[in-house]
């Protein structure tokens, strides 16, 4: 009976072994399978699905930048096109009325390939410009010129539009710009394909945007500015021979942001110092861009 408890053993003593060895293993699971195990429980939130995403990323089974585009993927499913469109104060548009010696200056120095093109006024959208329809003009000059013979319809497009649908549309129809419009039919501003892409994956620079690179304030009036968020206070300071604080902060974006104690939106306005500044464009995580006012001085003071 002992040989026959000896000859039983081995196998039992390997079988059991196994489901412990096994059992240790899964006490260690990897992330990957964790990853896996979450997803099958259904993640109930967008929160839920960016905590599981954010533990990969922290034990290295997804990058950085992957886990950045994923973000940026889940923030575009969830945003308006007004989140992100060109506001109507910034648009670049060229004149159905104006001659090839009118626009073309506007067109080279702005370096964008589209615009909308207007009647009357620019609520009166006639349709869209391709820089590179204009060039059949070097070949044949201006004489007998029509902008309306070359100009493509404009899409047009609430502001309440998703940008997951939009991106979508973008994609199916094989067009890259939408003029927006409020509920009441004004136009309000422009979006491009562009404009959603950067969103999930960041800025895109292209050979125009490398040469002003460096150009983050633009001067729009006598005393009107318009400042991109991500201006070095550094550089602000040097601008505008200013002493704005760089202690905290390194962008003018970051300031004023603690200035606001909020992230704000559109048309929020904040004073620091001699300067007043009002949210241009803000998405729900950054500011972008800011029109910045200098204030005068009382005459004692300058004195």
């Amino acid at each position: 009976m002992a040989t026959s408890m000896t000859t039983d053993e081995p196998p039992s003593s390997q079988s059991s072994s196994r489901p412990r060895s096994g059992e240790k293993r899964s006490g260690e699971k990897n992330w990957l399978e964790k990853l896996f195990g979450a997803f099958s429980a259904e993640p109930k939130s967008r929160d839920e699905l960016l905590d599981i995403i954010k533990d990969a990323a922290e034990n290295q089974l997804v990058d950085a930048e992957a886990l950045s585009i994923i973000e940026g993927a889940l923030d575009v499913s969830s945003q308006q096109v007004r989140e992100i469109m060109i506001p109507r104060s910034q648009m670049v548009v060229v004149s159905l009325h104006d001659k090839p010696e009118e626009f073309l200056p506007k067109i080279i120095e702005s370096g964008h390939s589209r615009f909308p093109v207007i009647g009357d006024s620019i609520d009166d959208i006639r349709g869209v410009l391709l820089a590179k329809d204009l060039l059949p003009l070097v070949l044949k000059g201006v004489e007998d010129f029509q902008l309306e013979d070359i100009i493509r319809p404009a899409n047009i497009i609430p502001e309440s539009k998703r940008l997951n649908i939009l991106l979508r549309e973008f994609r199916e129809n094989r067009y890259h710009m939408a003029v927006v419009i409020d509920e009441y039919g004004g136009v309000s501003g422009v979006v491009t394909i562009e404009d959603i892409l950067e969103e999930i994956v960041g800025e895109i620079e292209d050979e125009t945007d490398e040469e002003e690179a460096d150009s983050f304030i633009r001067k729009v009036g006598e005393n009107d500015y318009i400042v991109k968020a991500l201006t070095p206070i550094e550089d602000f300071n040097d601008y505008f021979a200013c002493e704005l604080s760089e202690e905290e902060f390194d962008t003018i974006g970051g300031l004023i942001m603690q200035s606001f104690g909020h992230l704000p939106g559109r048309d929020e306005v904040t004073r620091l110092g001699d300067f007043m500044f009002r949210v241009l464009y803000a998405d729900n995580r950054q500011i972008h861009l800011l029109r910045v006012s200098r204030m005068e001085r009382p005459a004692a003071e300058d004195g």
